[in-house]
């Protein structure tokens, strides 16, 4: 089969890309509104969680950008000095650099004629490493702080704008964070199998009807024991980054690194389904959403149990009332989207109707053949054998970083 090009990088991926940009800066200026707010009524500690996340969530994103960055092939990274480069994200800008270094190839991409087969390459590969570290920072920061924002303004009995503010920008990251990745991972498939407006509705509601429930129930654990959640959430923490160390992630280039972000990973398993083997994801997606389910359901009921009958959150009962049909609703959409949605589904058509081959056939989705090999991103092509179940010509491998790709002739 003849290579195919990248996916197409046009006028309207370039102004999502800066629409996607302008709202991380929203965002940063949101926390930073919020923590100031805090600061001048009264509650410090509150404005210090507020910079713990967002400085946490930063770190981490600034350490695999930065990891990334040195494994990459040296044609592939920015051209500025690698003094730089570290200077950028030891300030914490490396996440943003990338961000702007991208909408500057973008434009080139869109407007400019010179090299383009290469250039949609080079900016398939930057944009798949800002959709994975989106991912994370969104988890590391955004979903914590949905929690945070929403035990404040129960305990306050008190909404104000800036929290409003923060709400949405979150809400907003999070949204577009779980969508774009989806997107990244689709996009190694062969255009045929590209996210469609149906899948893309389905994929983000299933997302929200699992996610939401997650942060109420801990949000109101937190209202009855303020330091139950300093306690619960290490324990669950490790429990998941157990459960990826047993699964035998390979994802970075060496081992330290990896620890790194099974640890991350961990972070996004406590709140959302992050799938990060190789293999049928049936049994490992049911004890994972049993032992949320078990975990949840228990705080609310902690909640329900030990809060007193006079409590001022008595109307939030209904609410807690409904997160169990919410929940059970999103893993409904879930199988919905696996059942109908799914690439697989119409990989599986369309075996129905294809004769075997001499050679025999994959029973997997068909991978996409870039013409820049040497240009296409490792990091969230194996995380896309990880959704899909990929199927690639005889003799292939994939390697991740400066790896090439090593075929048979």
């Amino acid at each position: 089969m003849a290579p195919r090009a990248a996916p197409r990088f046009g006028p309207l991926q370039l102004a999502l890309a800066a629409a996607a940009a302008a709202a991380a800066a929203l965002d940063v200026c949101a926390d930073g509104w919020v923590a100031a707010e805090y600061a001048r009524g009264g509650q410090p500690g509150w404005a210090a969680l507020v910079l713990a996340l967002l400085a946490a969530a930063s770190v981490a994103t600034q350490a695999c950008s930065w990891l990334w960055l040195r494994s990459d092939p040296p044609a592939l990274r920015p051209d500025v000095p690698p003094w730089l480069l570290a200077a950028l994200h030891l300030l914490q800008l490396g996440f943003l650099f990338r961000c702007l270094h991208a909408l500057k190839v973008g434009w080139k991409v869109c407007w400019a004629k010179a090299e383009e087969e290469e250039e949609q390459s080079r900016m398939a590969f930057l944009s798949h490493d800002i959709s994975m570290l989106r991912l994370f920072e969104t988890f590391l920061e955004n979903t914590p702080q949905l929690t945070l924002l929403l035990y404040v303004i129960l305990r306050t009995n008190k909404a104000e704008p800036f929290q409003g503010l923060g709400i949405c920008t979150a809400f907003l990251c999070v949204t577009w964070s779980l969508l774009d990745y989806h997107q990244s991972l689709r996009s190694f498939l062969q255009d045929k199998y590209g996210l469609s407006l149906g899948s893309s509705i389905i994929y983000f509601l299933w997302n929200l009807f699992l996610i939401c429930p997650r942060i109420l129930v801990v949000t109101l654990f937190a209202l009855l024991w303020p330091y139950g959640v300093a306690v619960h959430f290490p324990l669950v923490w490790l429990a998941m980054f157990l459960w990826v160390s047993l699964q035998g992630t390979d994802f970075m280039e060496s081992p330290g690194p990896e620890q790194l972000y099974r640890a991350m990973v961990a972070v996004i398993l406590y709140f959302s389904w992050f799938n990060v083997a190789q293999g049928r994801t049936l049994y490992r997606s049911i004890i994972y959403h049993g032992f949320i389910l078990v975990d949840s359901t228990l705080l609310a009921l902690s909640w329900l149990w030990c809060r007193s009958p006079s409590d001022e959150h008595s109307y939030l009962v209904p609410v807690v009332s409904a997160t169990l049909p919410c929940y059970l609703l999103g893993l409904a959409l879930r199988v919905t989207y696996y059942k109908w949605l799914h690439p697989n589904v119409r990989a599986q058509q369309e075996r129905g109707y294809d004769e075997v081959d001499a050679n025999g056939r994959s029973d997997g989705l068909a991978f996409r053949s870039l013409s820049v090999p040497d240009l296409v991103n490792r990091r969230m092509q194996w995380l896309a054998q990880t959704q899909f179940p990929i199927s690639r010509p005889a003799g292939q491998r994939f390697l991740k970083g400066a790896a090439a790709v090593e075929s048979a002739v």
